[in-house]
């Protein structure tokens, strides 16, 4: 496994109990930062931070709340890297058909919660002139998965948010950038359809779905500071599903 430095560094990783944020923040840990695990699930906090150790933090943020999300923000002080991970798939019905209300809750949760987030931990990013941010999108948001609209079109405002804050963040050493993977096999299944996962499944030329450990694997690097030239990028993890 690759090593990146991040002793010193303070990091906030939304969705941080379980799945893609608790693996992320497992190998920031490993490189020897500080990790706050933001997350609406008390019990699966403590049981993140119980295992991960001294390193790490919780603290409950429903970051649909901007207010609740400032403070957070706030009570932390210096905020080095941000991977904002939290997100729900929604369910899974044709458009036609699809709950207003549900639409409604993906949105606030997937793309509003975003930009909460990103919005509250740059200014002090741009205040001292460093950080690196790493939201966390989703190949559906490139292609549009059917029967998930909600989930789909909350992941491409996602890339969008991004690659806007890295323009805006350019001149300064501040890194902004997206990923795109596949599903990978964590809890956010149990939001799904059998249907709809043997789908996702059929469309990854590698014919399996993405490891929780190769995301982390990603994300180290884009938020390490040996990135210091991409900014405003999407990288893709779709085990080769993506087009573009």
């Amino acid at each position: 496994m690759n090593q990146y430095d991040f002793q010193g560094k303070s990091a906030v990783v939304t969705g941080g109990a379980q799945g893609i944020g608790y693996a992320v923040a497992a190998r920031l840990i490993a490189g020897g930062a500080t990790v706050s695990l933001w997350d609406a699930d008390a019990t699966a906090l403590a049981n993140a931070v119980s295992q991960l150790g001294a390193a790490a933090k919780a603290e409950v943020v429903d970051i649909t709340s901007p207010e609740r999300v400032r403070h957070a923000a706030d009570a932390l002080g210096t905020i080095d890297i941000l991977v904002n991970s939290a997100g729900i798939a929604g369910a899974n019905a044709p458009l036609a058909d699809y709950p207003q209300a549900e639409w409604q809750r993906v949105v606030d949760i997937n793309l509003t919660g975003t930009f909460n987030v990103n919005q509250a931990i740059v200014r002090g990013m741009i205040a001292r002139g460093y950080g690196r941010i790493v939201n966390i999108a989703s190949i559906a948001g490139k292609e549009g998965n059917p029967n998930a609209s909600a989930y789909s079109a909350s992941k491409a405002g996602v890339i969008a948010l991004t690659k806007s804050l890295g323009k805006e963040t350019a001149q300064l050493d501040i890194a902004v950038n997206a990923i795109t993977p596949a599903a990978a096999r964590t809890k956010i299944f149990d939001q799904m359809s059998q249907q709809h996962i043997d789908y996702m499944l059929s469309k990854i030329p590698r014919a399996r779905f993405v490891e929780v450990d190769e995301i982390a694997a990603m994300v180290a690097w884009l938020v390490s500071a040996e990135n210091s030239f991409t900014t405003g990028a999407v990288f893709d993890l779709s085990g080769g599903r993506a087009t573009y």
